[in-house]
């Protein structure tokens, strides 16, 4: 059994925002999201940077490599958007979430890196589970016991991240897995995950064995849903192609 990852990427503007400032990869053993924050041009800036940075990893790649590979993408994009600072100090401030998983050469392995509130879910047996933890503000309170995840949702500073990638030292999230043949793996930004519930993600998930089609329909129940945000979308198959 050889697996292998299939993946495919859209993003919408959304319908509040005057522009876009999300980006994605969404390759062969890459596939990754970046939400921008921090002024117009220097969210996108920032989002491109992050994924510029980690698009070279999208080669064949030792299991025992795939974590150090990500970390040194992740080290080159801080270097890059700290130059991008320092050339221009109005884009002080300026950051990207990233979530970005690697897949081993081999199959036998994936790498999942993590920071920011764009989030990784992993289809699984007919249950979704999210896999990223957000660094937000709000996910310390539920870490803390003093609000539910309900109230999360509708938290008035729902949106402030506690960790981006901005240039400075950052503490990413590393994890590794075991792929399977039929796993679905689901990497969004915070304009689908914050409006569309769960459940329903696990349903067009379920639903929709096209891959553009079914990141395609997730958008528009983002849309439906007002579409205040920019919303990025990778699904990301694990096929058996023996």
């Amino acid at each position: 059994m050889t697996l292998k990852l299939r993946s495919a990427g859209t993003s919408d503007r959304g319908l509040i925002r005057s522009g876009n400032q999300d980006a994605l990869h969404s390759g062969t053993w890459l596939v990754a999201v970046a939400d921008g924050m921090g002024g117009m041009a220097a969210g996108d800036l920032a989002s491109a940077i992050a994924i510029g940075s980690v698009a070279p990893l999208d080669v064949e790649t030792p299991e025992d490599a795939l974590v150090a590979a990500l970390q040194n993408g992740i080290q080159v994009a801080t270097e890059r958007i700290r130059q991008a600072v320092a050339e221009d100090p109005q884009r002080q401030g300026m950051g990207t979430t990233l979530t970005a998983l690697l897949f081993a050469r081999t199959g036998s392995c994936l790498a999942l890196a993590h920071v920011g509130d764009s989030r990784a879910y992993l289809f699984r047996d007919g249950v979704l589970k999210q896999i990223t933890r957000d660094d937000t503000f709000v996910q310390m309170l539920v870490d803390q016991g003093l609000i539910t995840a309900d109230q999360a949702g509708n938290h008035p500073r729902r949106a402030v991240v506690t960790q981006a990638l901005q240039g400075d030292e950052v503490s990413p999230t590393y994890a590794t897995m075991v792929p399977r043949a039929g796993d679905r793996w689901l990497l969004c930004s915070d304009g689908l995950s914050n409006v569309v519930r769960a459940d329903t993600l696990a349903e067009v998930l379920a639903g929709q064995p096209d891959r553009d089609a079914c990141g395609r329909t997730l958008i528009d129940l983002a849309l439906q849903a007002g579409g205040p945000d920019n919303i990025t979308v990778v699904i990301a198959d694990v096929v058996d192609e023996a």
